[in-house]
């Protein structure tokens, strides 16, 4: 099926197993913010150490994001990806072998080369459509981001039925099962590639653009953030709410759903009102929500003239999963506009360009659960995570504000009848 062509049945298909791939490959990165509980409970891990075994695999599949967006460019996504899943399958398998904190670990790492998915999928998926769609495509590819979510909703199911080991094992199975499909389904067309005498250095001159730059800071929010939460919430409800794992992890897929599904509508707006005007919008958003997410369970004696008053104060379980779904819904359409920015800015540079961004967004997921467990084990307080995610969005906020700033009118074109008089 490696022939050239871009009618409309190849550009459905190519989309569809694409989108599937990914979803498979998220399911699998993401594996630990599920599996994660019990091996804490086994080793008696602390929340840094669970954050830094819930984080391991973003961090392989963020730094191996811009090379495999360059080789996306040049030999295509459809070897690349399919050779990318199949790195990863006995990885995955070895999993349920692991004994030792740092076992895990090293197999961590490997494993969390299917995160680099994004980087080969995106730029495989948007050269199949016209620029007036190419928003619309890549929202719906990275719908496959509601692979957080599949985990969810299958992982606690394998784990209370046969124990975590077989979670590893059927996600083995699971991946390569999706590789041989997606090479089934999926389509080549040599246009597509950028020319062979294109260099490293000179895809990688785009470094110099500081609209690159801060793209970067709004993808580590929106999707940084969405990774970081994702696999932090699950164990959020377990510890702060006391709720049974999978009631928590579906509780959690409340977020991550939206999260992912929503991409696809996230990509449409984009392509109807723009990519800063979308964006500006989802950070507000992100900037209250997080603000009343920070708030900690407090209670509090207030002196009144019949004595003391005890007031609890705090966000319940409703409130947070509502808040939670609001910031879902938000960062989905946020990581679309992000990228409707990357397709409209840099179209012949598309691979290159998707990678250094998503390799922010990647070491933003990999960095940020780091911070909760340490901030968690230094405070005592669970929601100082929402803290730090307020203060990033805050960061991404002004610096929106003074980069698409209006130029000042200069005096003379503030009155036009100067030079008249």
């Amino acid at each position: 099926m490696a022939e050239s062509g871009s009618g409309k049945g190849k550009q459905i298909s190519v989309l569809a197993s694409s989108t599937f791939a990914f979803t498979i490959c998220f399911a699998v990165w993401m594996m630990f913010a599920v599996l994660g509980i019990p091996i804490k409970a086994r080793l008696g891990l602390n929340e840094t150490q669970f954050g830094l075994l819930a984080a391991t695999p973003v961090l392989t599949g963020s730094l191996v994001r811009v090379p495999l967006g360059i080789w996306t460019d040049k030999y295509g996504g459809r070897v690349v990806l399919f050779l990318l899943m199949l790195s990863t399958v006995v990885p995955i398998w070895l999993i349920g072998e692991a004994t030792e904190f740092w076992h895990f670990l090293v197999l961590g790492l490997f494993v969390g080369l299917a995160g680099g998915s994004f980087s080969v999928g995106t730029p495989y998926v948007a050269r199949w459509f016209p620029p007036a769609r190419k928003g619309l495509a890549m929202g719906i590819f990275g719908a496959g981001n509601s692979g957080s979510a599949l985990t969810k909703f299958v992982a606690p199911a394998i784990i209370a039925g046969f124990g975590w080991q077989m979670l590893p094992r059927v996600y083995a199975v699971a991946m390569l099962t999706t590789a041989v499909i997606f090479w089934m389904f999926s389509y080549s067309d040599k246009s597509h590639a950028v020319s062979s005498n294109v260099s490293f250095m000179e895809q990688m001159k785009m470094l110099k653009d500081p609209r690159v730059w801060r793209y970067c800071q709004y993808y580590s929010v929106v999707f940084g953030g969405y990774v970081a939460l994702a696999l932090w919430m699950t164990k959020y409800y377990v510890s702060e709410y006391g709720f049974d794992m999978r009631i928590a992890a579906l509780l959690a897929a409340c977020f991550s759903l939206p999260g992912g599904v929503l991409r696809a509508l996230g990509g449409w707006i984009a392509d109807k009102h723009g990519a800063h005007k979308v964006t500006w919008w989802v950070m507000w958003v992100c900037w209250v929500c997080f603000f009343l997410l920070s708030y900690p369970q407090t209670s509090m004696v207030i002196k009144t003239v019949r004595g003391d008053m005890v007031m609890n104060v705090g966000v319940s379980p409703l409130f947070f999963t509502i808040l939670l779904f609001v910031v879902g819904i938000a960062t989905a359409i946020g990581k679309a506009s992000v990228f409707k920015f990357i397709s409209d800015d840099f179209s012949h540079n598309i691979g290159a360009v998707s990678g250094v961004v998503g390799l922010a967004g990647g070491l933003g997921g990999f960095i940020l659960p780091i911070m909760f467990g340490a901030l968690v084990d230094l405070t005592g307080i669970r929601s100082s995570a929402f803290m730090l995610l307020y203060g990033t969005v805050c960061v991404s906020l002004v610096w929106m504000h003074y980069s698409f700033k209006p130029t000042r009118k200069t005096p003379e074109a503030a009155m036009p009848f100067a030079k008249a008089a």
